[in-house]
């Protein structure tokens, strides 16, 4: 079964013409199934990109997976089309007596930024607050996942002397969980991050374990609460040209950017990259779907557990 989102929301006619599996609120009405409902707080500036990057790969499913899309109504979006935020999320004050089986914080442009200086850092470590109880298991990505992790650990992050930035190989720690079924031994996943949390104090933590790293660029993926919170540095559901149109841009802005590593074949940024991570996304996103599907119970009411990821 596939995702359902509004049939006049950018991403719907983009996804039907890659054949990914959508369906409109109307005909889901009709089908007599207990959906997944996944909420998703879109913090990047490239608001329609970022849409159709995670639900391309959440689409990927027998499943039916219905989208929420919340906004942070305590910061005022520059790069969002007009009146898209407006028609098409919702506000976390509306959900506070909703429950979701699934939800997904993105990165956001703000790392450089003491997390108390966001101006939405209140109104996400409310949702982070709210997910604890109201959410089966939680996916954050890059700076979602070094906020969740100072947020509910007091991990701190650090800047780094050089831009993690490329494609880089990665490994598992403990192969045998369901989060990674399918995985080769080593994959390739897309990085792009100015600082990192403390892997020592990660490490040092009881609650948290390290999943996946990087020879090259460190920690990948931590999970805590047997699966129920996963955290993600880098970004699996990039598209094949998100890193060049990064390069790019930061070049006409005169910013010190380096190319992206094990990107462009040679090393030459006028060649169109090959993708080699497009497998692993899928793959990952399909494995925490399902592994939402088999724990969150049918009528959601909140228990303490659950079996390991």
């Amino acid at each position: 079964m596939p995702i359902k989102i509004p049939k006049d929301l950018p991403a719907y006619q983009t996804l039907v013409n890659e054949r990914v599996f959508v369906i409109s609120d109307e005909r889901a009405n009709h089908q007599d199934i207990r959906p997944l409902k996944v909420a998703i707080v879109n913090l990047m500036p490239t608001t329609v990109v970022t849409e159709i990057q995670l639900l391309r790969l959440l689409g990927n499913t027998p499943l039916q997976v219905d989208i929420t899309f919340l906004r942070m109504k305590s910061h005022e979006s520059r790069n969002a089309p007009p009146g898209h935020l407006e028609r098409f999320y919702i506000d976390f004050e509306h959900i506070l007596s909703e429950r979701f089986d699934g939800l997904i914080v993105t990165g956001a442009p703000v790392e450089m930024m003491p997390f108390e200086a966001v101006d939405y850092w209140n109104e996400l470590t409310a949702v982070f607050d709210f997910s604890k109880k109201n959410v089966w298991s939680t996916l954050h990505i890059c700076w979602g996942a070094q906020a969740g992790l100072y947020h509910h650990y007091g991990i701190p992050k650090t800047l780094l002397e050089e831009k993690v930035f490329g494609v880089f190989p990665h490994r598992i720690n403990d192969r045998h969980l369901a989060l990674f079924r399918g995985f080769d031994d080593e994959f390739l996943a897309p990085q792009s991050r100015h600082t990192e949390s403390d892997r020592d104090a990660i490490a040092a933590t009881p609650a948290l374990c390290i999943q996946s790293e990087s020879a090259d660029v460190g920690v990948f993926i931590v999970t805590a609460e047997q699966g129920r919170e996963i955290y993600v540095t880098g970004h699996l559901e990039y598209d094949p040209l998100t890193l060049d149109q990064e390069y790019r841009r930061d070049r006409s802005k005169g910013l010190p950017i380096a190319i992206p590593k094990n990107y462009y074949p040679n090393n030459n940024p006028d060649a169109a990259p090959v993708v080699l991570w497009r497998a692993h996304a899928h793959l990952f996103f399909s494995n925490w779907i399902n592994y939402v599907y088999q724990e969150t119970p049918y009528n959601f009411v909140m228990v303490s557990g659950g079996q390991d990821l």
